[in-house]
């Protein structure tokens, strides 16, 4: 079995890792001392992303690529575990579309208000072509700040081509919604159909049309949008992040209707020092180790570190971020 090479996106930046075809599926290798595999893009694989693990492990041990740990989850509306593997609770945050009128009813009352806000203020939201145009109106949006949420924007000063590549793929499956106002597109939205779930890959608005709410709109969009495909769940990627309890992005998504839905990710140990890991917990990361307190007192020290090493006067509002893992 052949041992390649290719590219991923981590943090907005195209890195080539080891791969390996097994079963249909590409099978990627990350980290330096620790070497974890995963299904490339398992969030956009449509069924099992492996089926039986009992078969699948041993090709990769005959492949020769160097693991530790392989990781692989359940779909989001699995509440059990299938196979006889150590497994965690993973998360998502999730908004129930099969019916939009039971989604818009349980709302707060501001987020409803923010949503006929954006209408008044002459937004206009639809589902989008994915065509020059557009793709000239998500580089203008990356390009219009440096830093979101405190952090460097991984997307920030692009090129034209890079946005079309990076934002093209899983076309055939792919809805875009783009919030206009005059005109100009100030908010986008792309998610992928696996199956009964639309997997949201990038929802971002222009800080300077703050007001207009184009972000509220955006997800109101969708929920129709996924009524009328008869999809049942609009994912927004993870609803919490290791022993991060509290964030503005969180809060937003809570505001918007979703709600955590946790489901099993399995940590299978290859090695002697997989298993090591595994039971020290390291496999967790600093967010799934440092207490939680801790963790915001150094998100905050971040945020104002970069504010104070680049007099970045404008930062973005809370839930005008990339997602967070793409």
């Amino acid at each position: 079995m052949k041992i390649d090479s290719i590219e991923i996106a981590v943090r907005g930046k195209t890195i080539r890792v080891p791969s390996v075809h097994i079963d249909g599926q590409i099978l990627v290798v990350t980290g330096n001392v620790i070497k974890t595999a995963a299904i490339r893009d398992e969030d956009f694989v449509e069924g099992e992303s492996i089926c039986d693990p009992r078969e699948f492990i041993p090709k990769l041990a005959k492949s020769s690529l160097r693991v530790d740990i392989l990781t692989f989850a359940e779909k989001i509306y699995e509440g059990t575990a299938k196979h006889p593997y150590p497994f965690e609770w993973d998360n998502a945050a999730v908004a129930c579309t099969g019916c939009f009128r039971d989604w818009w009813e349980k709302l707060p009352q501001e987020s409803r208000k923010n949503v006929r806000r954006a209408a008044k203020r002459g937004v206009i939201v639809q589902v989008a072509k994915f065509d020059e145009e557009f793709i000239q109106g998500i580089k203008e949006i990356y390009d219009e700040m440096p830093v979101r949420q405190g952090r460097r924007f991984w997307h920030f000063g692009k090129d034209l081509e890079t946005v079309k590549r990076e934002n093209g793929t899983y076309l055939d499956r792919s809805e875009f919604i783009g919030a206009y106002h005059n005109g100009e597109l100030i908010g986008f939205m792309k998610f992928v159909y696996v199956g009964r779930v639309a997997n949201m890959m990038q929802i971002l608005s222009k800080a300077s049309h703050y007001d207009k709410r184009p972000m509220n709109a955006l997800i109101a969009k969708a929920v129709e949008v996924c009524e009328e495909k008869r999809i049942s769940y609009l994912v927004y990627s993870k609803f919490s992040y290791g022993n991060k309890m509290q964030s503005q992005i969180a809060d937003f998504k809570r505001r918007n209707g979703f709600v955590q839905m946790n489901f099993p990710r399995y940590f299978i140990p290859l090695t002697l020092k997989g298993k090591l890991v595994l039971r020290l917990k390291l496999h967790r990361g600093l967010l799934g180790v440092l207490p939680s307190g801790l963790i915001g007192w150094l998100s905050r020290l971040r945020s104002a570190g970069h504010l104070l090493s680049k007099g970045f006067s404008r930062v973005s509002r809370t839930g005008e971020s990339d997602l967070e893992a793409r």
